[in-house]
């Protein structure tokens, strides 16, 4: 919610066919709505992120909106039918707000919150203060000419640590563990390594890192990350936090977006060592990226016949399964029919049994 931080604020985002947009009201409380005006379906602010005074104004025709949804008023009120304030504001959507992240959905199911998702895992993500953090920097968003199950594939296991990423080799190698913990979560651990490194990134970082005293003493060298089906992961370093995820866009194309946030902390060492932490994700982002346009690549190959999977690599395969659970059309050799994709993939749920959440 830092990233509307004063009545007025807002921030819009689309996703999927979809467009959102979440604002801060004058009760000072965070909605979400569809970016979507009720008279022609214009946006209703043209901007990721800016502040209205006190009202959403469509840049259409002008109809205005109060900061908490509600119709405020439209030019020429006597050419139109009686409209209801409540009844034709903004289209609510359905969203959450989990230490200060907020997760929207524009479809309601029968999944679980992210909060019962992640309540397991509160002994440890509690100690962050996810809700006091503050963005660090800047969005980014980047667009991958692959399919996002690829991102999803290459990143569910750290098998490829050792070989791939000598920087987190260097920063965890000897202390790194993939867990499945259910749910839809999984947890990577990455405990630093006593023995001297290779990389200045890494050097300096053990060496410059400062103790953190809203953590535990058990929390102050590791970094985590938990993965949140079906396509986030958030990180939790000692010195600050952040997340990323991708979602398609075509069948060949997907973005990837992360961010970081950080608690307030004028030290020297930490400013250091929250720009050694960048330096050292943003040389893993790159290995990486290659790494998923190989594998994509190798899909369209008369020469790759699947996969052979490692134990190391489970988190790949309980991946794949619960894919097949919530969406088994992707199990299928050919795909159906134009318009057949939601249909198919219904009668094939109903068929096998539910996730632990229900369906």
């Amino acid at each position: 919610m830092s990233d509307v931080p004063n009545i007025g604020d807002y921030y819009s985002f689309d996703l999927v066919g979809e467009r959102a947009l979440i604002v801060r009201g004058k009760d000072n409380q965070v909605r979400a709505f569809h970016n979507v005006c009720r008279h022609r379906g214009s946006r209703v602010v043209a901007t990721e992120r800016g502040t209205c005074k006190s009202a959403i104004v469509c840049p259409f025709h002008g109809w205005s909106y109060n900061l908490d949804g509600t119709l405020r008023a439209v030019p020429q009120a006597k050419s139109l039918p009686k409209l209801d304030p409540v009844g034709h504001g903004l289209p609510p959507v359905d969203f959450e707000i989990w230490h200060g992240f907020v997760f929207v959905r524009f479809v309601r199911g029968d999944q679980p919150s992210v909060a019962q998702m992640m309540a397991p895992h509160e002994d440890i993500i509690g100690h962050y203060r996810m809700a006091e953090t503050k963005p660090y920097g800047k969005m980014i968003s980047q667009k991958m000419p692959v399919n996002w199950k690829s991102v999803r594939d290459v990143d569910n296991e750290g098998y490829h640590v050792p070989v791939a990423h000598p920087a987190l080799q260097d920063l965890y190698g000897n202390g790194y563990v993939d867990e499945s913990m259910g749910f839809g979560i999984t947890r990577s651990t990455g405990v630093f390594n006593e023995s001297r490194d290779r990389y200045w990134s890494v050097r300096n970082y053990k060496k410059i890192l400062p103790p953190m005293a809203h953590l535990p003493e058990a929390n102050q060298k590791v970094w985590y990350y938990y993965g949140i089906f079906p396509n986030m992961v958030f990180m939790l370093y000692p010195d600050m936090i952040g997340f990323y995820q991708e979602y398609p866009v075509a069948v060949d194309k997907t973005i990837q977006r992360f961010s970081y946030y950080a608690l307030e902390d004028d030290r020297r060492e930490t400013k250091l060592s929250r720009y050694l932490a960048k330096r050292i994700d943003e040389l893993t982002g790159m290995e990486d990226t290659q790494l998923i346009a190989w594998c994509f690549e190798a899909l369209q190959s008369s020469g790759y016949k699947g996969l052979i999977l490692s134990d190391l690599e489970s988190g790949v395969r309980a991946y794949h399964d619960m894919l097949r659970q919530v969406v088994p059309v992707v199990g299928l050799e050919k795909p159906p029919v134009p318009g057949a994709m939601a249909e198919t993939n219904k009668v094939l749920r109903d068929a096998i049994p539910p996730l632990p959440w229900g369906r």
